[in-house]
């Protein structure tokens, strides 16, 4: 659904893509809807950090305007991380996915789709669900207006930025509540290794995806981590720091070390 303008938008600043090669296990992290890679790199610097190589793909519509989101699809969002996976299968022998909110959902997918290439499932804030009403009323909304408030920057710590959107762009959501159906119709054919953090103040997704995932996938290693001092962007928040050490931590048990 990409079209020229969306390669040509100018980028705006931190929102880059980031990459980091190091060891034989490799993390993928995956940003949210109408965010950006700003609300993972620090996550990424950490395990890059240890040693793993890690990348940060920059999700097609994301991180230049809300109108050219409006012109991706999640077929578009999924298939920059599917390529990503791919490339750090080539090097990698183990591949970590993780994802905040919408990200979260996309690494599921991959996680479902590709079992044999993904090894363990990191989810902050996870989303595959919501009960807002008016978002179950964006596949009409979305034939009548281009967009609505947005929901970025959801962070309880002063001075921090996702570097995301003011505005939703609605065909965009509708896609994405499309994949949810997707996603949650294949949870059972998740079996890996899964940690999931989740904020008890999260003004975007509801609690309803949280059970829906832990309840719907096979994995037999589900571990739930409260986070009571973060909003929604929990990986720029207070609870940053215990993020990183738990992931590092799940890695090192479930997957391996970072030169292993």
């Amino acid at each position: 659904m990409m079209d020229d303008e969306d390669m040509t938008s100018t980028l705006v600043p931190g929102a880059e893509p980031f990459a980091a090669d190091g060891g034989r296990t490799g993390v993928l992290l995956s940003h949210g809807f109408t965010g950006s890679p700003a609300s993972m790199t620090p996550w990424a610097k950490h395990l890059a950090g240890l040693g793993h190589t890690v990348r940060v793909p920059r999700l097609p519509g994301h991180g230049t305007t809300w109108q050219d989101m409006n012109r991706t699809r999640w077929t578009d969002w999924y298939g920059e991380l599917d390529t990503a996976l791919t490339e750090l299968r080539a090097t990698c022998d183990h591949v970590v996915v993780a994802g905040l909110s919408m990200g979260g959902c996309l690494a599921l997918r991959l996680a479902e789709q590709r079992s044999a290439d993904v090894d363990a499932l990191v989810l902050v804030n996870p989303a595959v669900n919501v009960k807002r009403l008016d978002v179950k009323l964006v596949p009409a909304l979305q034939w009548v207006v281009p967009s609505m408030a947005g929901i970025g920057n959801d962070i309880k710590k002063e001075g921090q930025d996702e570097v995301g959107y003011d505005r939703t762009p609605l065909k965009a959501l509708a896609s994405q509540l499309t994949m949810w159906k997707d996603v949650r119709a294949a949870l059972s054919d998740v079996t890996q290794p899964l940690l999931l953090f989740r904020s008890t103040d999260d003004h975007v997704v509801d609690e309803t995806s949280q059970a829906i995932i832990i309840d719907g996938v096979s994995s037999t290693v589900k571990e739930v981590v409260t986070l009571e001092n973060s909003f929604h962007v929990a990986t720029l928040d207070n609870d940053a720091p215990l993020i990183f050490d738990r992931t590092a931590s799940f890695i090192a048990e479930h997957v391996g070390a970072a030169h292993g």
